[in-house]
């Protein structure tokens, strides 16, 4: 590979993570808006923010569909971070409005 070559393939590369990311981006708003309104539901039924069992269920769905090159602890972590914010979230929807 001549440095020509390496300059085109990281431009190429860096552009299509660029799109990657926007498109992560977009599913990440949409699973936040299933969380808001699984948070509603919670609220009405009276159920805590966090359910241990459901989130094992979902560490579980994916690490199953992961084929790799990610290792299923490194996609572990960033579920957990994911669900992290998503209890934050369905919390601030249970406390009182100013």
């Amino acid at each position: 590979m001549t440095p020509e070559d390496a300059q085109r393939l990281l431009a190429e590369n860096r552009a299509k993570i660029d799109a990657l990311d926007r498109k992560i981006v977009d599913l990440l708003n949409e699973r936040t808006s299933m969380a808001e309104q699984i948070g509603q539901a919670k609220l009405v039924l009276g159920t805590p923010v966090q359910e241990s069992r459901r989130e094992e269920n979902v560490f579980r769905n994916v690490t199953v569909h992961n084929h790799g090159p990610m290792p299923d602890d490194t996609l572990r972590r960033i579920y957990e971070c994911i669900m992290t914010e998503m209890r934050v979230l369905q919390g601030m929807q249970r406390e009182p409005r100013s």
